[in-house]
């Protein structure tokens, strides 16, 4: 029902505006994409980019622009934005500032969400049909299908007319992101660390005999 929007997913969106505004950049900023760092040593070398308009890589001759730091930067949870900021889209915020920089970020922050309708009268639902809805913290460290396989085995054990079954859920999410304390921290069955974020989790049963609102 939904997807992140972050740096590397709106990686164009925020490359086409600091090409239309080359002022939002400052001259400290590129929205050229490399895969690395442009070091000086490398001016006049070939070097792969993408612009606004690619979705693929292409090659380049290094120039000394291209020096600047990179509009969005980084991978993952460690992507951000004007090297500052991880997210692309939010309310408030408005005196937000590069780092040390008087460079402004707001202009590159969309206030706009995206919405999708889920009709509920085209679809039939049974009780263990239901809607998880999240925060960051569930999803960075639990895919889909492993949250998928939680509803099933923890309403499965639960009768169908038991509204207690979706808080018993939503707890098994909570505590299934957050780990469990070992000698190197909180961490999950694969060993990996814990979520170290907020973990709010609601769920929304949809609908059938059984469900309560």
């Amino acid at each position: 029902m939904s997807r992140e929007f972050t740096p590397e997913t709106e990686r164009q969106r925020l490359q086409l505006l600091g090409f239309l505004k080359p002022e939002l950049l400052g001259g400290e900023f590129t929205h050229l994409e490399f895969p690395r760092r442009v070091q000086p040593k490398e001016l006049g070398q070939r070097m792969l980019y993408r612009d606004q308009n690619m979705t693929g890589w292409a090659y380049k001759k290094i120039e000394l622009e291209d020096l600047r730091f990179p509009l969005v930067c980084g991978e993952g949870k460690k992507a951000r934005v004007m090297a500052t900021i991880g997210v692309t889209r939010g309310l408030g915020d408005h005196n937000l500032k590069v780092c040390s920089s008087n460079l402004p970020i707001k202009p590159f922050l969309s206030c706009f969400p995206e919405v999708r309708v889920y009709d509920l009268t085209q679809y039939e639902h049974c009780p263990d049909d239901v809607l998880v809805l999240g925060t960051d913290g569930l999803w960075d460290v639990t895919s889909d299908c492993e949250v998928a396989a939680t509803v099933d085995r923890v309403l499965s054990a639960y009768e169908p007319n038991d509204p207690s079954r979706y808080t018993a859920l939503a707890q098994a999410l909570v505590l299934g992101a957050r780990g469990t304390p070992r000698d190197r921290g909180w961490r999950l069955p694969n060993n990996k660390l814990g979520s170290g974020d907020d973990i709010s989790v609601f769920v929304i049963p949809l609908g059938g005999p059984g469900s309560y609102s």
